[in-house]
């Protein structure tokens, strides 16, 4: 029995890492949760989850939750160092970090440094501070399992290959909803059109990501630091129908790819079962029914956000720091009808230009990084129209 917390519990992998759990209760346990503020949904996942502990981020909602769960013998915590504490529970066997963005770093670091094994659907902690974050798990002992459908199925292609040699990886990506168009069709496009995905549920953070790509460019870096290769090691398919989530070449030659339907489930429920395999009655892959899989070239000058997400790795040191920052204040500032879509690219590439490079980050210079991007670029969107 795994005794599970679950970072970000009213999120897309959160919810569905509850499935999960809901599937094997003979597997899985709920210790902890965790949300930012959605306290009637932490209530009810408390309710019937009966974890250890719970944490509501946003201070203003503690009572509410303390009250609604007084009965329940649930001890109930707020605020932001919290997440950094509640992470350190002597109960905990491993953590899935289902955060969106920046926030996920501090409590994985102290998730790493309590030892505890982590099941990573928050890409931004390695995008931010990779270096950092691996240097520390292996001093820990601790295992990163990735989450991301795509890092989850370079992981299952190298099972049983660990001696030998990566030639390559081919990361896919679907396009998202406007593959094929053009500037001309972008610079009009609305929050609605780009929240439109046309396989994966997901938030609409990372929804708009993969309208801009950008969420591929991340992924690329987090690709980097979970598998130990150099830029020129990892490549970007589009794949539009999501089947295969991942290839791994190998220096034969040979390649392994995993495939699926794009299911959040499968990736969630392959690291928190890790080694084995779950059994499971989720929707089977038909080959009959999609006799054609399709492969294309990302178009990097339309999206520019792939290519300044390998720029950003290339350079290293802070870089990544600062696009993830960017971006996060660009999409936000997006979804709020304040900027364009194609405004996003534009404050992420003046940013990268304009803040210091730091080629040896520590942990003080990531977050002061992170608060100086966010500075500028909220000031960039401030001068921008919509």
């Amino acid at each position: 029995m795994k005794h599970i917390a679950i970072l970000g519990s009213s999120g897309s992998i959160g919810t569905q890492a509850l499935e999960v759990v809901e599937l094997h209760p003979d597997k899985f346990c709920v210790e902890v949760l965790t949300v930012n503020s959605n306290a009637e949904l932490l209530i009810q996942q408390a309710k019937k989850f009966k974890p250890n502990a719970v944490v509501i981020v946003d201070e203003t909602k503690y009572q509410f939750v303390k009250d609604a769960l007084q009965h329940d013998l649930i001890k109930v915590y707020t605020g932001e160092s919290a997440l950094e504490q509640i992470v350190q529970m002597d109960s905990i066997d491993i953590i899935l970090t289902a955060l969106v963005g920046y926030v996920g770093l501090k409590p994985t670091i102290a998730a790493i440094k309590a030892k505890k094994n982590i099941a990573l659907a928050n890409k931004e902690t390695l995008v931010v501070a990779g270096k950092l974050v691996t240097q520390l798990a292996q001093e820990n002992g601790v295992n990163i399992y990735p989450v991301d459908s795509e890092h989850s199925a370079i992981f299952q292609c190298l099972a049983g290959e660990w001696n030998n040699k990566i030639e390559k990886i081919y990361l896919t990506a679907s396009g998202g909803p406007f593959l094929g168009k053009d500037i001309s069709y972008l610079e009009t496009v609305k929050k609605e059109q780009a929240l439109k995905h046309p396989n994966w549920t997901m938030g609409a953070k990372i929804t708009i990501d993969s309208a801009t790509l950008m969420n591929k460019g991340l992924e690329v870096i987090e690709a980097k630091w979970l598998f130990v290769l150099t830029p020129e090691q990892i490549d970007v398919i589009v794949h539009p129908q999501s089947i295969i989530h991942s290839i791994v070449q190998f220096e034969d030659g040979s390649m392994k790819a995993q495939m699926g339907l794009p299911d959040m489930k499968l990736p969630i429920q392959y690291a928190l079962g890790f080694p084995e395999r779950l059994k499971s009655d989720f929707p089977r892959f038909d080959f009959l029914k999609n006799p054609q899989l399709t492969f294309l070239k990302p178009d990097m000058s339309t999206f520019r956000n792939l290519a300044l997400a390998y720029e950003a790795m290339r350079i290293c040191g802070n870089m990544p720091c600062v696009i993830n920052a960017a971006n996060e204040v660009a999409v936000d500032a997006f979804l709020k009808d304040k900027i364009s879509f194609l405004n996003i690219t534009d404050v992420i590439e003046k940013c990268l230009e304009k803040i210091f490079l730091i080629q040896n980050p520590t942990l003080s210079d990531y977050i002061e990084t992170n608060s100086e991007t966010r500075k500028m670029a909220l000031e960039m969107v401030s001068n921008l129209k919509s």
